[in-house]
């Protein structure tokens, strides 16, 4: 007996007749997230490239296009984990179990990588080493 899966997507907003068609409507949506992520790293904007957001912590003095990027990069991977991995169909406790571990695990990773990335740019820069290892 075949299960049936949920075949609308954005909280019921848009709904297909089969799944061959919601994987082509996951696919669509996928596809025009990561257009925006390559035509903003293709165009580089001038306001989102100068400017740089939170000056008053160290950690995260980026400019809001890497902000942009991550936090693209991490709805992509959210609902590719909802969609394809049919988080959607499961019960309420698994999915909460996977999904929020996978962004808190993101987000710690992101930190990690901000930290070391502002580190060795500090260490280039102004070639002071501020601790050893």
């Amino acid at each position: 007996m075949a299960q049936e899966y949920n075949l609308a997507i954005f909280r019921g907003r848009l709904k297909f007749k089969d799944n061959r068609s919601k994987i082509w409507g996951v696919f669509i949506f996928l596809s025009i997230l990561t257009a925006i992520e390559v035509g903003l790293g293709m165009a580089r904007p001038e306001a989102l490239v100068n400017t740089k957001w939170f000056q008053f912590i160290p950690i995260l003095t980026m400019t809001p296009l890497t902000f942009i990027f991550i936090i693209l990069t991490i709805i992509k991977a959210y609902y590719i984990t909802w969609d394809f991995m049919h988080m959607r169909d499961e019960v309420k406790f698994l999915r909460r179990l996977i999904v929020w571990s996978a962004v808190f695990f993101i987000i710690y990773f992101v930190v990690l990588i901000l930290l070391e990335g502002q580190y060795m740019y500090e260490v280039l820069t102004d070639g002071l080493i501020k601790f050893d290892f």
